[in-house]
């Protein structure tokens, strides 16, 4: 377990026993969102709505998920002035999956849990497709001894912060709200609803395939789960989806690390760099040695491999 997540997640929990529930917040939203893009969809499309979609899904998942919430703040992984940040992670809070707190608290559970020699289905997206779909989009895990957790004392003590978080539902409505007035009911489906189901769906769906079955160049001994890369969705991912490298190296700027390897996140931060807007990259060669990782022989590596199936939990 790297250091920073070891600040934040004690080892004193039970990552096996746990029931997965029906989630209302998490259920309802991508529900309205899906039902909202299929009407407005029926009865306003139009060339710029749909312009729209693809323009403010890239502000969001690129500059937002992959780089704010993700490599910059759950993982640290560069530096960057305080108001770039709040940018950044403001367009993360606009993905739909929720706001910083709650995100790095999600995230850096299920990273903890893939950690332990065993975890809960829910945690490892060990289960048939549909099954892990209505547990990821509309279930929550509540575990019968969770570990303790501490978010850093910089986010929690920040407005801020606190503020994206407490009213994430809020800020979703306001959008709603200024997308209406500047281009009607059309802008509203394409540049909210149709954004926020693509880019729920999407994260749940990259999820499950790079949990389960790609290429992988590295192995880290003693965990439950295993990451997968999957080069076909580099674009639409932003490089997240060179999910064994993350495994591998978790608090690295740079997820694409292999020849050949594109990460158009790692792109932007570049030009970031070169602006005085972006510093400080942790990389691969410069996180401290891992004893449990090890590297995959080559004819292994570049082949497809399945993940085996974990014991039964209920």
């Amino acid at each position: 377990m790297s250091d920073r997540l070891a600040s934040r997640v004690a080892s004193d929990g039970d990552a096996n026993r746990g029931q997965v529930r029906w989630h209302p917040g998490k259920s309802l939203l991508w529900t309205a969102m899906l039902l909202g893009w299929i009407l407005g969809g029926i009865f306003y499309t139009s060339w710029d709505a749909v312009l729209l979609f693809f323009l403010l899904a890239g502000l969001t998942l690129c500059l937002g998920h992959s780089i704010g919430m993700h490599r910059k703040l759950i993982h640290e992984s560069f530096h960057c002035p305080l108001w770039l940040e709040r940018v950044f992670v403001f367009f993360g809070t606009m993905v739909g999956l929720g706001g910083p707190l709650t995100l790095m608290r999600t995230h850096d559970l299920r990273d903890w849990a893939q950690r332990q020699p065993d975890c809960h289905p829910y945690l490892t997206h060990q289960s048939p497709l549909l099954k892990d779909f209505w547990w990821q989009v509309h279930c929550e895990l509540y575990l019968e001894r969770p570990p303790s957790y501490r978010h850093p004392a910089r986010l929690t003590k920040s407005p801020f912060y606190r503020g994206l978080d407490r009213h994430a539902l809020a800020i979703h409505l306001a959008i709603g709200a200024t997308l209406f007035l500047l281009g009607g009911w059309g802008w509203v489906a394409w540049g909210l609803c149709a954004r926020v189901t693509v880019s729920i769906f999407g994260h749940w769906c990259i999820g499950y395939f790079a949990h389960n079955q790609g290429h992988r160049d590295w192995h880290v001994e003693g965990a439950a789960v295993q990451g997968f890369n999957l080069p076909a969705f580099a674009l639409v991912t932003f490089g997240e989806c060179w999910h064994n490298n993350h495994h591998a190296f978790p608090d690295s700027a740079k997820l694409a690390i292999e020849p050949g390897q594109w990460d158009p996140g790692w792109t932007v931060l570049q030009v970031l760099a070169r602006l005085g807007l972006a510093e400080g990259f942790v990389l691969p060669k410069s996180l401290p040695n891992r004893p449990e990782l090890r590297r995959r022989s080559p004819s292994l590596s570049k082949r497809s491999v399945r993940r085996p199936q974990c014991s039964s939990h209920r």
